[in-house]
């Protein structure tokens, strides 16, 4: 006899209906993404008349989940970018400029004078200059013992420095080990950031990966342009605080040893020669957040971590009554003179800032400076319009899909065809629930592979309908060869469909980007389709045949 529990049949209906609600946002995109910007803005503290209303536009008892549309068909830009790891290496030496002069300083009896050339770090390489070339032994054992173990797997047993001596200089420059190790994390630091920039400014779903060794794809849907994503992500916002050795009259001036001469933002044609060897840098903050100044206009408050806090404060103390310089991206934008000790760690960048000014900024601290340069090799911009003909064009070639299978179906197997063409409507929805509820991106492989399950998402319904014809052949009652054909057509639907979702994870898994959108909507589809076939048509039949009792019936 045909049965089905209560149980299961409010389990079935239960998943049937949280699927289509989940489904329901997609159908008022606009509406609901503007709603859920809002709702976004408010809870970032953007809390304003406007953005209530707008958040109230769309109720908070419903799902507000959205399929992302992905750069296909959102528009969006492309940036291939290539990370300037030589540029940490200069960083490390110039870095490292300190520590080497005040290892050596307690021999000069030994070594002389010291001097280093500024020059030689834009090649990876600190060369230190002694007066007594007799004394270089000594001098590279001290050297040596600054070197401390490269923290890495491949780089065990190795240490980060390399040492040398030619002629009257000393040499240091990055170990190979080291070299591989700095690449890795300057990768993974740049990776990192980009991400959080980007997150910062509230895009859906970008696509940040690395390609390659040293290369960074970002491809970000909704962006205006690419030179708005380059504007974004290629800012440096390196901030540091410097300690002020005087002014020059122009960039030209004479900097000294050790010294660099930067402009002022906030004073025209006034240039401060600065210590080149930061006390703190804007890696040391743990938060920046927009504010205002005691005269009411914009600032931006920030806050360092204990150790660059301790850096703080220690030299606010030793400096009283000296100017102190926090410069941002190479420009001096405050020079105040340290009035008293600053403990604590927190202070305040005043300056010419906008509104909007000052809270990209606070982004961009937020974030963290990149450690190296970006060079751009590829950039694409494609506009909203060739999304929307995507769009168009997916929804035509579903929609002529879709239609081509209800008719087939309702024409060849005539009430229960109805019944599969109901479950493969639900089928849909489901596929659309599902990819909301996880925030999956939808792509024009992506909607391929929608097009792809409707075709194939009636072909359990064939199996077990042309099963129950079989069956009707031997004389068996309705309810028996219903019963029987789903029974025999089980294994044969499920070794089918298993096959396909087997193909599909390894799509997923061996590709990217576009590939692996099509092997989600397939993977997704091929379980849904297998649940409204085996489940939901199953179901409807059911229900149908213990309200009609029918002693015949044509399948």
């Amino acid at each position: 006899m045909l049965q089905i529990d209560l149980w299961k049949r409010i389990v079935i209906w239960g998943t049937v209906v949280i699927g289509l609600a989940l489904a329901l946002p997609n159908a008022f995109y606009t509406k609901v993404e503007t709603a859920n910007d809002a709702a976004a803005a408010i809870e970032l503290g953007v809390d304003t008349t406007e953005n209530r209303e707008i958040a109230g536009t769309w109720p908070s008892f419903l799902p507000s989940g959205l399929v992302n549309l992905g750069l296909d068909l959102r528009g969006g830009a492309h940036l291939l970018a290539e990370v300037k790891v030589n540029d940490v290496y200069e960083a490390r030496m110039t870095a490292l400029w300190p520590d080497v002069r005040d290892a050596l300083r307690g021999e000069r009896a030994t070594i002389g004078t010291i001097r280093w050339n500024s020059e030689a770090v834009k090649n990876g390489e600190l060369r230190v200059q002694i007066s007594k070339p007799e004394g270089m032994a000594q001098a590279l054992t001290i050297v040596r013992g600054l070197a401390r173990p490269v923290v890495s797997l491949t780089g065990a047993g190795a240490t980060d420095l390399q040492v040398s001596g030619d002629g009257n200089e000393i040499v240091v420059t990055l170990s190979e080990a080291e070299q591989q190790a700095t690449d890795e994390r300057t990768l993974r630091q740049s990776l990192e950031i980009i991400r959080r920039r980007i997150d910062e400014v509230g895009t859906r779903e970008p696509t940040i990966q690395r390609q390659g060794v040293d290369r960074i794809l970002i491809q970000v849907p909704g962006i205006g342009s690419a030179q708005e994503l380059k504007d974004l992500i290629g800012t440096t916002a390196q901030l540091t605080f410097q300690p002020v050795v005087g002014r020059a009259g122009s960039a030209d001036g004479q900097a000294g040893v050790g010294n660099e001469i930067l402009p002022s933002v906030d004073e025209e044609g006034v240039f401060y020669i600065l210590e080149k060897t930061a006390v703190v840098t804007g890696e040391e903050l743990t938060n920046a957040q927009p504010t205002f100044d005691q005269g009411g206009r914009p600032a931006v408050n920030f806050t360092f971590n204990p150790t660059g806090a301790r850096k703080f404060g220690n030299y606010t103390a030793e400096n009283i009554g000296s100017p102190f310089a926090i410069v941002l991206d190479g420009e001096v934008i405050s020079a105040p003179v340290i009035q008293s000790h600053i403990p604590g760690g927190s202070g305040i960048i005043t300056g010419r800032f906008s509104v909007e000014e000052s809270t990209n900024l606070a982004v961009l601290l937020r974030a963290g400076a990149l450690p190296a340069q970006l060079e751009f090799l590829e950039e694409r911009t494609i506009g909203p319009e060739l999304g929307q003909d995507s769009i168009d064009a997916g929804k035509i070639a579903t929609s002529v899909a879709f239609a081509a299978v209800l008719i087939f179906m309702a024409l060849s197997y005539g009430r229960f065809g109805i019944y599969a063409n109901i479950a493969l409507t639900i089928n849909v929805g489901l596929i659309f629930g599902v990819l909301s509820l996880i925030g999956a991106t939808l792509t024009l492989p992506g909607i391929a592979g929608i097009v792809l399950t409707v075709g194939m998402a009636v072909d359990a319904n064939v199996l077990v309908f042309e099963r129950i014809r079989e069956e009707l052949k031997t004389a068996k009652g309705p309810a028996r060869a219903i019963e029987l054909g789903y029974e025999k057509a089980l294994s044969a639907i499920i070794d089918a469909n298993i096959t396909t979702f087997i193909t599909a994870v390894i799509l997923y898994v061996m590709g990217s980007g576009p590939v692996r959108g099509f092997a989600i909507t397939l993977g997704l589809g091929i379980l849904t389709s297998v649940f409204t076939a085996i489940f939901v048509t199953r179901l409807l039949i059911v229900m149908w045949f213990e309200k009609r009792r029918p002693k015949k019936i044509e399948v």
